[in-house]
């Protein structure tokens, strides 16, 4: 039996540099997860896979609501793991969408 639910789309923005870029990101870069898995990337753009393995396990949880008392509905930074950059991104939610669960594996 499928049935419809609401999932979050969002942003992963740098929103800082504490440290020196090496991967050629700058403050204001992103990348979009729409439609539960679609990730964009603006064109001319790029995203270091190194930050996006620090962000990408916290994406599941942002996409659903989470209760108001879980840390995760209020925490939205997440550093990337190289110590001499201390690059800082900020996940935010950007729309809410209706998918039904039988269009998803």
């Amino acid at each position: 039996m499928s049935a419809d639910f609401e999932i979050y789309d969002l942003r992963v923005t740098v929103e800082r540099i504490e440290g020196r870029s090496v991967c050629g990101l700058t403050v204001g870069d992103y990348f979009e997860l729409t439609e539960s898995s679609r990730l964009r990337i603006p064109p001319g753009k790029h995203f270091c896979i190194y930050a996006l393995s620090a962000v990408l396990p916290l994406l599941a949880a942002k996409q659903r609501q989470l209760d108001a008392n879980d840390w995760l509905e209020s925490d939205s930074l997440v550093a990337c793991p190289d110590p001499d950059e201390r690059l800082i991104m900020k996940i935010e939610r950007i729309a809410r969408r209706t998918l039904n669960s039988e269009d998803l594996t």
